[in-house]
């Protein structure tokens, strides 16, 4: 499908030149499913090219003209469902694409707030009275340097026939910026950390498309809002703090933020027992080196889940890789005063470690999903999607939760 995405994109890019006011499209391929295939993949870039990223120029530019969108096929193809998706994918990117100076973790709760009032969705905010109750040493470590509506939001989805606990919890890190704290980063490194908040954004716009599509199970969104700032009183290597769940840390270094929001957001999901929890995060860039931002890695406690996990990427063409999980990783963060480091001293092999960290905030009787999101962000952009923001995961989500059969079997 990754290649089909590609070439519907490439002929938008081309439409570019004429600004046509009507559009049509026509798949005639004697294969019925291909031919299906081949219209939503040029249906899913037309639409994703609709959404623009925000600007802020001082001339008002002028507003782009509606373009009529026409199909001719034999194929019947779920425009509801692929229509839901481009929302989606157009709300992640455009809340990743905003400077750090507009989407703060304050404005980011605001919309969140007027987002779940649209939806009607319940939300609850664990602030840091909260969560020092809860004893979240691991998130409040990150944001004491930065605290200003740093908390962690909870929004609950339930259709009219699935009440109690959520079947499903979609986690998300939304680290606003992300300077590295006192191992501060380079300039190169930090100039685009406004985008460290696109796991948060992935999670949002997934439980916003599952809505639209009237997903028929309760699903939770746990989205991790702060900032990793320097200042006198930001955590640093060789502080020990305790986890929600009791477990200890060794800090090793203050840019390895990221896993420490996630403990504490994870463990706290975990908590109501949903069936499946799936993490989004823009967490390594030792995921980066290992795949390039072609395809994101994927990681879980259930080695059964790894074919339909990449399987899932295969048909949405948004590619995952399943990364090794095994047990011996964890002698590399072994800590001779707390019960984990944070991560090694070196960064060899570091998507993965990550992954084993956080896999102690995830009891073992609940499935889980970790994805490192490496394709956030690339030049040119990926698949279906032009932009250098693509907003990979809604796609990638959507597949999974709705075809794959992952849910089968944990209800």
């Amino acid at each position: 499908m990754f290649e089909r995405l590609a070439l519907a994109a490439r002929l938008g890019r081309a439409l570019d030149e004429t600004a046509p006011e009507r559009i049509g499209v026509v798949s005639v391929d004697p294969d019925a499913g291909v031919a299906a295939r081949n219209l939503e993949a040029a249906v899913a870039a037309l639409w994703a090219r609709a959404y623009q990223l925000p600007r802020f120029k001082g001339k008002r530019e002028a507003r782009a003209k509606a373009t009529e969108l026409r199909l001719f096929a034999v194929s019947a193809i779920d425009l509801e469902r692929l229509a839901a998706e481009a929302r989606g994918n157009g709300l992640a990117r455009w809340l990743t694409a905003l400077p750090a100076n507009v989407l703060t973790p304050a404005s980011y709760r605001r919309a969140v707030v007027r987002l779940a009032r649209r939806h009607r969705w319940r939300m609850r905010f664990f602030g840091r009275p909260a969560l020092e109750r809860l004893g979240a040493g691991a998130f409040l470590a990150v944001t004491q340097a930065h605290d200003a509506a740093s908390g962690i939001v909870q929004l609950s989805y339930r259709p009219k026939r699935a009440r109690g606990r959520a079947v499903v919890a979609l986690v998300g890190k939304g680290v606003c910026f992300d300077t590295g704290g006192v191992n501060l980063k380079t300039h190169r490194s930090m100039l685009d950390m406004h985008t460290d908040m696109g796991g948060s954004a992935v999670a949002l716009a997934v439980l916003e498309a599952l809505t639209a599509l009237k997903f028929p199970f309760g699903v939770d969104a746990w989205l991790a809002l702060a900032e990793n700032q320097i200042g006198p009183r930001a955590y640093k290597p060789q502080d020990v703090v305790r986890a929600v769940n009791g477990t200890t840390i060794q800090v090793i270094h203050s840019d390895a933020e990221g896993r420490m929001l996630l403990a504490d957001t994870l463990a706290l999901a975990a908590r109501t027992r949903p069936k499946l929890i799936v993490d989004y995060a823009t967490l390594t860039g030792a995921c980066v080196m290992a795949l390039s931002e072609r395809y994101a890695g994927v990681f879980t406690n259930r080695p059964a889940l790894r074919p339909l996990l990449e399987n899932a990427g295969v048909a949405s063409g948004e590619r995952v890789w399943t990364f090794p999980m095994d047990d011996d990783f964890d002698s590399d963060l072994e800590s001779r005063v707390a019960d984990t480091l944070q991560c090694a001293v070196d960064a060899r092999a570091d998507h993965i470690l990550a992954a084993r960290f956080l896999r102690r905030f995830v009891p073992e009787a609940i499935p889980w999903a970790h994805v490192d999101l490496a394709p956030s962000e690339r030049k040119g952009g990926l698949g279906h999607v032009t932009t250098d923001i693509t907003g990979f995961g809604v796609r990638y989500s959507l597949n999974l939760l709705l075809d794959s059969g992952i849910l089968t079997g944990l209800r």
